[in-house]
């Protein structure tokens, strides 16, 4: 018996250090009652993801866009007419506004010869006649001559030791000479000249000498030959003064002046511009295709010799056409339309043979309701009766 219960109890030792003491197998009941009321279906061992690949995008070519043009395309055509413009920097702003102005014109170019703070006066820091002389006699083409001057000639003129102040008679003659020099130079080589008078300026002593001068400059070139442009009433006011602001060439109110009273803005050369572009396209119209344009002159004297082009010819021509008597010496395309059309008188008496304006409200007065009529309104200031219909008539329709 003792060894039987010996060995139990051996047993029973070896079975606690299998089974780790009380304990543990305590929690192996726990664990396993546990498992057997709450643990959740297995789930499925699926395998690991696998690293997903990147697909490139696709590329689609975007089509140009078609662009729809309002302006009308206009073809390429040869250079028939070339305007040199001279003179300032007024005249360099001038030529800026040509360019904009001929931009329909692909068959005229505008050739830049202008010099800043240049004049007649100082001829030590450019000499404009000589210039000229060298440039007509050069390879440059030239159809129509542009040359706008003055700005910087309120200096004295030295002439050996002398020295004459500006404006004075001796200046006034030295000063008509070189206007003269270049007006004859364009004239010997039969090419139009267009003479453009300075605009008025903010400073109103400079503006009253530029008067003198744009005078000067007219008589000269009209004499020469050639053709005169004013820009003064297209930059003052309604009382003849220096407007920095104005109608541009569309009507629209802008700032046609710099700052400095002096040069312009883009808007005011354009302006300036429209003056000489409307003599340009005149002369190339009139002008024969595909040749130079030339102007006739004497064999004796080297002058234009067409009548219109002589000092007012212009106007001998307007009354020529007035009294409807044929205009033989005119180009063609001028024949073609009269410069004017009747010409009536605005200021001096009027004919006593013609019938006066008001003659039918002469003749009515003294007679019957007419003239009753007549004495209300225009004697006593009465309204006349609304007339039905009519836009005074007020009353509420019935």
């Amino acid at each position: 018996m003792r060894l039987r219960s010996l060995a139990m109890v051996l047993a029973a030792a070896c079975l606690l250090l299998l089974t780790g003491g009380p304990v543990s197998l305590a929690q192996q009941q726990q664990r396993s009652l546990f498992q057997m009321f709450w643990q959740l279906p297995a789930q499925p061992r699926t395998a690991a993801p696998q690293p997903r690949q990147r697909v490139a995008p696709v590329v689609r070519r975007r089509e140009a866009p078609v662009v729809v043009r309002d302006d009308p395309v206009i073809p390429k055509v040869d250079v028939s007419s070339h305007i040199v413009v001279m003179g300032d920097s007024l005249a360099n702003l001038l030529a800026n506004g040509l360019d904009d102005a001929l931009n329909d014109r692909p068959d005229v170019e505008v050739v830049h010869r202008a010099k800043p703070d240049s004049g007649l006066v100082r001829t030590d820091f450019y000499d404009w006649p000589k210039a000229v002389s060298e440039l007509l006699a050069s390879d440059q083409k030239i159809s129509i001559g542009v040359i706008l001057l003055g700005l910087n000639d309120r200096q004295p003129i030295r002439e050996g030791e002398a020295v004459h102040e500006p404006l004075s008679p001796r200046w006034l003659e030295l000063y008509r000479d070189r206007v003269d020099a270049i007006a004859n130079a364009f004239a010997g080589k039969r090419v139009p000249l267009i003479w453009v008078g300075a605009p008025p300026m903010q400073n109103g002593r400079l503006s009253a000498d530029l008067v003198t001068l744009n005078d000067l400059y007219r008589q000269r070139v009209e004499k020469a030959g050639g053709q005169y442009v004013d820009l003064w009433g297209g930059f003052v006011d309604a009382e003849n003064r220096y407007a920095a602001t104005g109608p541009d060439v569309s009507g629209q109110p802008m700032r046609l002046r710099l700052g400095d009273g002096i040069h312009f803005t883009v808007a005011g050369a354009r302006k300036a511009a429209h003056f000489v572009d409307l003599v340009i396209r005149r002369m190339i119209e009139a002008a024969p295709q595909n040749s130079v344009i030339a102007l006739p002159v004497s064999p004796e004297t080297g002058a234009p010799s067409a009548p219109e082009l002589q000092p007012g010819g212009v106007e001998r021509l307007i009354d020529q056409m007035v009294a409807g008597v044929p205009t033989m010496g005119l180009p063609a395309a001028l024949q073609a339309r009269p410069l004017a059309g009747p010409i009536q008188p605005l200021t001096g008496q009027a004919a006593l043979s013609e019938q006066p304006l008001l003659a039918s409200v002469t003749e009515a007065r003294g007679r019957g309701d007419a003239a009753l009529q007549l004495e209300r309104v225009f004697g006593q200031g009465i309204a006349p009766d609304p007339v039905a219909g009519r836009l005074d008539d007020y009353r509420w329709p019935r």
